[in-house]
């Protein structure tokens, strides 16, 4: 990549998407980085990066769960910078708003799997409707999704999480779906799935009891491997499922 880039973060207001803002903004070669979110003010790390970085470090308010919100988002940035070579969406939803991790069959109930679906699987491929203008431009892109180990039915062998399972394993389906048709007529970008690890985040909070502490990464470390692995995809890469040291996940 050259000087010049843009990157845009969606749900880069905190945790993982705020370590990925930060990593963007010391790297010279994005001379601007956008954070978006349902709100985008009142945000400490993003208003000291702000203080920090000036112009380059712009916001964007983005409603995942509304889809005229994100195509407001996408003709609003494409009057700022018409051409975007990273898109990174980072929201996703396991608890609250009535969210609850099933343990057992008995506890799936329809509203939370609709819920589930419409943060984690509905919403992303949204974002590649109307962003993909952005990124087609004939020059290396990409666009890439947090998705979870969780998602991928060949690799699930504990069962249970039945919404959060089943809401990823659909993004990656859709993001695959949409691989396929982008590269047709935009064959260098690239589209894929990230699974960022255990990171300590709200997100994670009342799961990661168990987790041994050198399988427990801050957002700044995973934001510093998320990059990584981005850096080094190719267009054979495009419609893959890729983990945090960039070791390739079953669907």
């Amino acid at each position: 990549m050259t000087n010049g880039l843009t990157a845009l973060v969606i749900g880069g207001t905190r945790g993982i998407g705020l370590g990925l803002v930060e990593a963007l903004l010391a790297d010279p070669a994005y001379d601007r980085v956008i954070a978006a979110g349902r709100t985008v003010g009142g945000h400490a790390g993003l208003d000291r990066l702000t203080t920090t970085h000036g112009s380059r470090c712009d916001r964007l308010h983005l409603d995942l769960a509304d889809e005229a919100s994100i195509e407001a988002a996408a003709t609003e940035l494409q009057a700022r910078a018409p051409a975007l070579q990273l898109l990174i969406n980072t929201a996703g939803q396991l608890h609250g708003d009535g969210l609850q991790p099933e343990r057992r069959l008995a506890d799936v109930r329809p509203e939370r799997l609709l819920a589930s679906y419409a943060i984690n699987a509905v919403g992303p491929i949204l974002v590649a409707k109307h962003f993909q203008r952005l990124l087609a431009h004939g020059e290396r892109a990409v666009l890439a999704t947090l998705s979870a180990r969780v998602g991928s039915i060949g690799d699930n062998r504990l069962g249970g999480w039945y919404a959060y399972r089943a809401a990823k394993a659909a993004q990656n389906q859709l993001m695959h779906t949409a691989a396929i048709e982008l590269a047709r007529r935009a064959r260098e970008l690239i589209v894929v799935s990230l699974h960022p690890g255990t990171v300590e985040t709200g997100l994670s909070a009342p799961f990661r009891g168990n987790v041994a502490a050198e399988r427990l990464f801050t957002p700044a470390f995973a934001a510093e491997r998320l990059l990584a692995v981005i850096a080094g995809l190719d267009r054979e890469s495009s419609g893959r499922f890729y983990a945090w040291d960039g070791s390739e996940i079953p669907w």
